[in-house]
């Protein structure tokens, strides 16, 4: 993993010479070429209430959400990570981690509005945008609309203008695709950036926790744990037979990734016809008001997403919402309305999961997944895929 300005060096040699990155890959020229990255704000809800109330909020601890006992935390500030508070967690749990802990009620708009200025700024240098949430995108700046054709040189700008048009702090990971770019953001926050070069990769995968691999969530990592597969050297040096035979597709799409064969490309302004963000639980959920509790930062994710789903970002709505259910066996069931009038926010969307929830009975089983989604959007063109969202928990 290089230092950024060490990659500055390296980026600006390469492209001078026409022939270093080639040089580097064989064989994959056109993969080793790319310039991904992946734009992520840091603590974006608590940093905005920190920015807009300093006097209430800045330098304490605080989450964003729901106040105990039934309350769930969407966002927490950096200062009160450290006390083990989380998004998803919740608040009855959190302030009993975290004395002092403040609670701030959620302010959807202004999170939103901010977004949006933050993608006018990303747009200054590529079009080739795919956002994943109100804060965080990947970029292609392969062939930037301006500024130098180094990935760490335009990762450095938009994080500084970032922070001089709207006072908040970004992390960026630069690598040569999408997974790698991902991870890269996430080992230098807050306000960091790391970059990793192509002939880097697969140093840098080897060195990865398994559970940092997109798809691996709780039960999986379980699996491989047991294995013997704990980081990414494990998985390069797992036959990729052996990944099929236990985890079936997804085996060769582990390997792939182990490999650093990621060739999927930055999808500007994706046309959805559905969106929708599910987590995997580490254990059983029985309780169907600890599932409604659960479905809080799921119907929070989705609403972000609704609001940012459009072209350029703009807002969309539906009228189909569907309740997906995992139980510990794997069984998968969806239970499903359709309404008159579509919707968008997060209050509107918690209404609707509890009455499925509930309907025509609370689940029987136990569940290890719960997911929402919505479709029947409007305020889109019509066609494209649909956009899912799995975020596992820790």
């Amino acid at each position: 993993m290089s230092r950024p300005e060490d990659a500055d060096k390296a980026e600006t040699k390469a492209d001078k010479s026409g022939a270093g990155r080639a040089a580097e890959s064989p064989g994959r020229e056109e993969e080793a070429a790319r310039r991904i990255l992946h734009v992520d704000m840091d603590a974006f809800y608590a940093s905005i209430e920190q920015r807009d109330f300093p006097g209430k909020y800045a330098g304490k601890p605080i989450a964003v959400g729901g106040n105990p006992p039934k309350g769930v935390v969407k966002a927490a500030s950096y200062e009160a990570r450290p006390h083990g508070v989380r998004s998803a967690q919740p608040a009855v749990e959190a302030d009993r981690q975290c004395p002092g802990l403040i609670f701030v009620p959620p302010r959807m708009e202004v999170y939103q509005k901010e977004s949006r200025r933050i993608r006018e700024i990303l747009h200054r240098y590529t079009d080739i945008i795919e956002p994943l949430s109100l804060d965080e995108a990947y970029l292609d700046v392969t062939d930037p609309k301006k500024g130098p054709p180094s990935g760490t040189l335009i990762a450095r700008r938009i994080r500084e203008e970032i922070c001089e048009e709207t006072g908040l702090t970004a992390s960026a990971g630069v690598g040569p695709s999408k997974f790698v770019a991902k991870v890269a953001s996430d080992r230098d926050k807050p306000d960091g950036l790391t970059v990793v070069r192509p002939e880097e990769q697969l140093e840098f995968i080897a060195g990865l926790p398994i559970g940092d691999f997109h798809g691996i969530g709780p039960v999986t990592e379980e699996k491989m744990q047991e294995m013997g597969i704990e980081s990414g050297v494990d998985l390069q040096d797992t036959p990729e037979k052996t990944l099929r035979r236990r985890f079936g597709k997804r085996g060769g799409h582990f390997k792939r990734l182990a490999m650093g064969e990621d060739d999927r490309p930055v999808q500007p302004d994706r046309e959805s016809k559905s969106v929708g963000a599910e987590r995997t639980f580490s254990g059983d959920v029985a309780d169907p008001e600890e599932m409604l509790s659960r479905l809080e930062p799921i119907a929070q994710r989705v609403a972000g997403r609704l609001g940012s789903a459009g072209p350029e970002g703009i807002p969309v709505r539906g009228r189909t919402v569907t309740l997906k259910l995992k139980s510990h066996d794997h069984d998968v069931s969806t239970r499903q309305t359709t309404l008159r009038r579509a919707v968008r926010s997060e209050e509107d969307l918690m209404r609707l999961a509890e009455r499925l929830l509930g309907r025509p009975h609370p689940p029987e089983e136990p569940v290890r997944l719960l997911g929402l989604s919505v479709s029947s959007l409007t305020g889109r063109k019509e066609g494209g895929e649909q956009l899912e969202l799995d975020f596992d928990q820790a």
